[in-house]
C-alpha cells in the first residue's frame, strides 16, 4: 500500500502548495490576540501555574484544582510556551501544529488507500469544512484530540490494509509497528480527553469485514494497487491492549502513584472526580449540555458545510461502494457511524463531540470528489455556497459600516466594545466577502471548488488578522483587567468574587482569590475577612449580579463591561460592620455561561 517513490510530480506540487496554503491561512493571527471564552483562559491558567510551581500533575484554576479535564493539553501549551517564551503565541501553538498535522495525515491516508490526487481532495474537503477551521484557530482540547484519533486510525489502516507487493515478512513488521503506534496514539488521546479510545471501534467494522475481500482493480485507473484486508489474530489485539494502556500511562501512572502514596483528601477527590464523574457518570447520566436524539443532524448541517450539501450524492455512492464490499469504504464509514451512534445514545451532546469522526469522512468521500465536481448540480451549488457566505459576509459589513440594521445598532451601543475595534470588524467582513464574491464571478461554475477554496482560505485569514484581534479588549477582558489596574493603583491588592477565569488571566498583579466553583454566599465571608484585615490597600472586583446587600452602595466604582456582564470594584472600607454578606445575599451565583466544559 505504499506510494510508488520517485521525482515530483504536478500532484505531489499541488499537495504541497495545499498545505503551504493552509499553514498561512490556520497560522495567520498568532501572537495578535489573548485567551478568550469559552475554554482558552483556563487552560492557560493552568498551563501557567505548571510553569511558576513545577507541578505538571495537577492542573490548578486559581486557589482550587481544576479537576475537569486532563492536563495534557495544558502540558502542550506550558511546553509551547517554554520554547517560544510569549503566552499569546504558545497557548494556539498546540491546536495550530495539531491541525496542520491532521491535514497531513488526512492527506496520506486517503493517498496510501487510493492516490495522490484523492489524497489532495481529502485533505482540501477538511480544510473548506467550517468546523475544522474553527478549532484549528481556537485553544481547546479537541484539535489535539482529533490529532491522536486521525493518527491512530492512520496507523491502524496502515497494519489491516496491506499493498500485495509488500513481502509477507515485511508486512507483518509494519503490521505489528502499526499496531502498536495505533493503540499508543489512542491511549495518548484517552487521557488527552476521555474519547479518545474511539479509533478501538474501528475494530468492529474491521472484525466484520475479515474475510478474503479484495479492491477491485479497475482498467480505468491501472495506478491503483491492489491490496487486501490483514487478518487480525490474538497476539494483535493484545499488542494494541498493551500499546493503549502504555500511551494511558502518560498520565494515569504518575496520577495514580500520587494518590495510592498521598492521604490528601483534595487528591483523592480529584482523581475520583476526573477518572469516574467527568468520563463515566458524565456519559450515562450528563448533569448539562443536555440535548434531543437528532441533534448531532443538525450539527452535521450546519458546521460540516460545504460537505453536507454534497450528501445527496455522497450516499448513494458510498452505498453502492459498501455493496460490492470495499473494504476502505467498509471502515471508514463504519466508523464514522459507530462515533455518531455512540456519543447520540448519552443524553449530553456538545457539536465537538463528533468532531473526530470528520477526517475519515473526509478521506471516504475524497475518491467521489473528482467526479461529483464534474456535475453541473454540485458546481451551482457549492459556487451558490460561496457567493451566499460572501454575500452574507460583505451584507453585515456594509451595513456596520454605515450604521445600520439592529444587530451593528446593539454592537456599537455596547459600552464593552470601542467603536474603532467593531468598525475593524465591519472591514474585515467586507474584505472577506469581496475577496470570496470575486473568485466566484472569476471562476464561476465550472471551478466553483477553486472559488471555494480561495474563500476558505480568506475566511480563515481574515478571521485570524482581522476580526479576532478587533474583538480582543472586550472577549479577553484584557480591557476591563487594564481599567481596573488604573482605578486601584499600582501598589492595592486585588481580590476577585463571582470572577471568570479570563479576569485572573489579564489581571496586572498577583490576584486573590477564594474559590471559583465554590458558591458565592460561601466566598462572601472569606472576601469580607480579607478586606477588614487591610480596608486602605485591598479592593475587590466583583461580578456586579454577586454584590452582597452588606457593601454600601456609595462606595461602589464601576470597573467596565466584559463578556457581557458589569464588572464593580469594591474598595476595602465598603463593607457594612456587622453584617453577615453570606446570609444576606439573595441567591448564589455559580452558573458559568462562558463554559464549554
Amino acid at each position: 500500500m505504499l506510494a510508488p517513490k520517485g521525482p515530483p510530480t504536478r500532484r505531489s506540487q499541488r499537495a504541497l502548495l495545499l498545505l503551504v496554503l493552509a499553514v498561512l491561512s490556520l497560522a495567520a493571527g498568532i501572537g495578535m490576540r489573548d485567551p478568550s471564552p469559552p475554554d482558552e483562559p483556563r487552560f492557560v491558567l493552568a498551563a501557567q501555574h505548571m510553569i511558576k510551581t513545577g507541578d505538571w500533575l495537577l492542573p490548578h484554576r486559581g486557589s482550587e484544582l481544576y479537576a475537569h479535564k486532563p492536563p495534557l493539553f495544558m502540558w502542550t501549551q506550558a511546553g509551547a510556551y517554554l520554547l517560544v517564551r510569549d503566552w499569546r503565541v504558545a497557548f494556539l501553538l498546540p491546536s495550530l501544529l495539531a491541525g496542520i498535522a491532521t491535514l497531513w495525515l488526512t492527506f496520506d491516508m486517503a493517498r496510501r488507500l487510493w492516490n495522490p490526487r484523492v489524497g489532495v481532495y481529502a485533505s482540501a474537503a477538511l480544510l473548506v469544512t467550517l468546523q475544522f477551521g474553527l478549532q484549528a484557530k481556537r485553544a481547546q482540547i479537541d484539535m489535539l484530540l482529533v490529532l491522536f484519533t486521525t493518527l491512530s486510525m492512520w496507523a491502524l489502516l496502515r497494519a489491516t490494509l496491506i499493498g500485495s507487493g509488500a513481502s509477507a515478512s515485511s508486512s507483518r513488521r509494519s503490521m505489528f509497528c502499526m499496531l502498536g503506534l495505533a493503540g499508543f496514539a489512542a491511549g495518548v488521546g484517552t487521557v488527552t480527553k476521555g474519547v479518545g479510545f474511539l479509533p478501538m471501534l474501528a475494530l468492529i467494522p474491521l472484525a466484520l469485514a475479515q474475510s478474503p475481500l479484495q479492491f477491485m482493480k479497475s482498467a480505468q485507473r491501472p495506478e491503483m494497487a491492489t491490496v487486501f484486508l490483514q487478518t487480525l489474530h490474538v497476539r494483535s489485539y493484545a499488542l494494541l491492549a498493551f500499546a493503549f494502556v502504555l500511551g494511558t500511562s502518560v498520565w494515569l501512572l504518575p496520577l495514580l502513584i500520587g494518590v495510592v502514596g498521598s492521604d490528601d483528601p483534595a487528591l483523592h477527590a480529584y482523581a475520583a472526580n476526573i477518572l469516574l464523574r467527568q468520563t463515566a457518570e458524565r456519559y450515562a447520566n450528563p448533569w448539562h449540555h443536555l440535548q434531543p436524539a437528532w441533534y448531532y443532524l443538525q450539527v452535521m448541517l450546519t458546521l460540516w458545510l460545504p460537505g453536507a450539501l454534497l450528501l445527496p450524492w455522497l450516499l448513494p455512492a458510498w452505498w453502492r461502494r459498501i455493496k460490492r464490499r470495499d473494504p476502505r469504504q467498509w471502515v471508514l464509514l463504519g466508523w464514522s457511524l459507530l462515533v455518531l451512534l455512540f456519543f447520540s445514545l448519552s443524553p449530553a451532546k456538545r457539536e465537538v463531540y463528533i468532531f473526530p469522526a470528520l477526517p475519515a469522512l473526509c478521506v471516504a468521500a475524497a475518491p467521489l470528489l473528482p467526479g461529483l465536481l464534474r456535475l453541473r448540480g454540485v458546481q451551482r451549488l457549492l459556487l451558490g455556497y460561496t457567493l451566499a457566505l460572501s454575500l452574507l459576509l460583505l451584507a453585515t459589513g456594509l451595513l456596520g459600516s454605515f450604521g445600520t440594521g439592529r444587530w451593528p445598532a446593539r454592537l456599537l451601543a455596547d459600552p464593552q466594545f470601542e467603536v474603532a475595534d467593531v468598525e475593524a470588524v465591519w472591514r474585515w467582513l467586507c474584505v472577506i466577502g469581496a475577496v470570496g464574491m470575486a473568485g466566484a464571478l472569476v471562476w464561476r461554475r465550472r471551478h466553483a471548488g477553486r472559488a471555494l477554496l480561495l474563500f476558505s482560505l480568506t475566511l480563515w485569514t481574515g478571521y485570524g488578522v482581522g476580526v479576532l484581534p478587533a474583538l480582543n479588549e472586550a472577549s479577553s477582558s484584557r480591557g476591563l483587567m487594564v481599567n481596573v489596574g488604573k482605578l486601584i493603583g499600582p501598589t492595592a491588592e486585588l481580590g476577585l468574587l463571582g470572577w471568570r477565569e479570563q479576569q485572573l488571566l489579564q489581571a496586572d498583579r498577583p490576584a486573590r482569590d477564594f474559590g471559583f466553583e465554590r458558591p458565592v454566599n460561601e466566598q462572601w465571608p472569606d472576601a469580607a475577612a480579607w478586606l477588614a484585615e487591610a480596608p486602605q490597600s485591598r479592593w475587590l472586583l466583583v461580578l456586579a449580579d454577586a454584590v452582597s446587600p452588606c457593601v454600601d452602595s456609595s462606595a461602589i466604582v464601576k470597573a467596565g463591561r466584559a463578556n457581557r456582564r458589569d464588572w464593580w470594584l469594591l474598595p476595602g472600607h465598603a463593607m457594612r460592620t456587622g453584617c453577615d454578606p453570606a446570609l444576606q445575599l439573595p441567591s448564589p451565583v455559580t452558573e458559568r455561561e462562558d463554559s464549554a466544559d
